[in-house]
């Protein structure tokens, strides 16, 4: 009745209000049903196969980051490539985790076949190994001390075991045992310096124990299954990633742990955090397949945006002595980011009824629909200014590198002139990991990266082409 009196003041006769009724329902129920993947004019035409381009323009969401394409050749073309060196395979079951040991040529992995494998280098060049230790159940993470030799494995059943490895590496000697949790144990992590034990978990609770009397001295509960972890000794903060898609910072006690703030800013589940002591940065990966990188050191909340993978971001890495931020995923691709590289904040998202260039009407602004007489379209933002457009206004792509868009983003008219003309070089390298990475682990003195694959392969590489000085 509204939009009837409505029309009637606005001087609309009954054939126009007619034609935008029915304009305006088919457009509504048209965008509504595009979700799904089924329109109305599909189904009259149900005889004749989709093309690829009605699919792609079904399937295509207003604020989603897609990359441009570009062919193989053109993301990897570089001179300076990691050097594979060994392959280590044989696991019946999947890989969950895996490092290298510090100083000597072996790798320490686990397994959900409920082994704890030590992997020696031999004189042939191969790694085989010298200690096949079995769980009662699956093994799911490992943390190991090199000082003293000491290793801690997260089980599927909430256990933690803790370890003294032999000088040889021919010998796990069992410690003590830590009934941590009531479910599968995401991440393991020792505070050398206060003993401390502390694990993260699928039953959504964090929880730390006294390595000298096994008792438990802290916990806290979270509203989602914990996926990471991450702990800084200075301070005593830890880090804890959820599947919601926030990260908390909890402040650790002799007497417990509580909550300093909550950090948001991921669409998906937090799989991987890496915590650079000295820039006091915290990297975050998450599987909506974006880096974060949190400047908690400056206490300003500056947050920064990589975009460089297309699919989930699992396994996160940060070289010291270059200053460089590896980043590995599902997508099989391994990336190299430029963190001493200015890089600029991506701007807010500027919301409005209807597009800040053209003024036309977004869909859901009924008011301005009927005064301009047109139905509604979607709305788009522009990456480089935030500003709230249609897609007539931002039908240009470009990439920009220093705000962290590796690939080709949505922009408007005006924004990709600007850019156009400017230099734009990136920072970040690209290299093709030939398997999908699930964990990651670095020897930066010796210029070795490890990456274990869902093809439940652990690859060892040589970035000395990549590291020259």
């Amino acid at each position: 009745m509204f939009y009837l009196v409505k029309l009637v003041q606005t001087g609309w006769n009954q054939e126009e209000f007619f034609v935008f009724a029915f304009g305006f329902s088919w457009s509504v129920s048209r965008s509504c049903r595009e979700g799904s993947g089924v329109t109305r004019c599909q189904r009259k035409q149900s005889s004749r196969p989709a093309s690829k381009s009605e699919n792609r323009k079904q399937h295509r969401m207003a604020a989603e980051i897609k990359p441009a394409p570009r062919s193989a050749n053109d993301r990897f073309s570089t001179t300076k490539k990691p050097e594979l060196l060994n392959k280590l395979e044989g696991c019946n079951d999947d890989v969950n985790a895996a490092l290298l040991i510090p100083g000597e040529e072996g790798v320490i992995s686990v397994c959900d076949d409920k082994t704890i494998r030590v992997w020696l280098r031999r004189d042939s060049g191969q790694y085989w190994p010298s200690i096949c230790q079995y769980m009662p159940s699956g093994c799911t993470s490992l943390c190991y001390t090199p000082e003293t030799r000491t290793l801690f494995i997260g089980q599927e059943n909430g256990t933690i075991s803790q370890f003294t490895l032999s000088d040889d590496c021919n010998r796990l000697t069992p410690i003590r045992e830590y009934l941590a949790h009531q479910a599968r144990i995401t991440n393991v992590h020792f505070a050398k310096h206060t003993g401390w034990i502390l694990s993260a978990g699928r039953d959504k609770f964090f929880a730390y124990h006294s390595t000298e009397t096994g008792e438990r001295l802290g916990c806290f509960t979270f509203e989602a299954m914990c996926t990471s972890m991450q702990y800084d000794a200075l301070s005593k903060y830890a880090f804890v990633g959820d599947y919601s898609g926030q990260i908390t910072m909890l402040k650790l006690s002799a007497t417990g742990a509580t909550v300093v703030t909550t950090m948001k800013g991921h669409a998906g589940s937090v799989r991987a955090l890496y915590w650079a002591e000295g820039p006091q940065l915290l990297f975050s990966g998450s599987y909506d397949q974006t880096v974060i990188v949190w400047d908690v050191g400056g206490k300003r909340g500056t947050t920064y945006e990589l975009h460089g993978h297309n699919n989930k971001v699992s396994a996160l890495v940060y070289a010291s002595n270059t200053q460089q931020l590896v980043s590995a995923g599902e997508d099989s691709v391994i990336v190299f980011w430029e963190m001493n590289a200015m890089r600029k904040v991506a701007p807010e998202w500027v919301e409005s009824d209807t597009c800040q260039l053209c003024t036309r009407a977004f869909f859901w602004n009924l008011r301005a629909m009927i005064d301009q007489k047109q139905i509604g379209i979607r709305q788009h933002h522009c990456r480089y200014c935030g500003k709230a457009v249609c897609d007539k206004c931002s039908t240009n792509r470009i990439n920009i590198p220093i705000m962290g868009f590796e690939f080709d983003v949505r922009v408007c008219e005006g924004c990709f002139q600007r850019l156009k003309s400017e230099e734009r070089p990136s920072l970040a390298t690209f290299h093709d990991a030939k398997h999908s990475i699930v964990a990651m682990d670095l020897d930066e003195p010796r210029k070795r990266l490890l990456t274990v694959g869902q093809d439940r392969i652990i690859k060892i590489w040589d970035l000395s082409s990549i590291w020259t000085a």
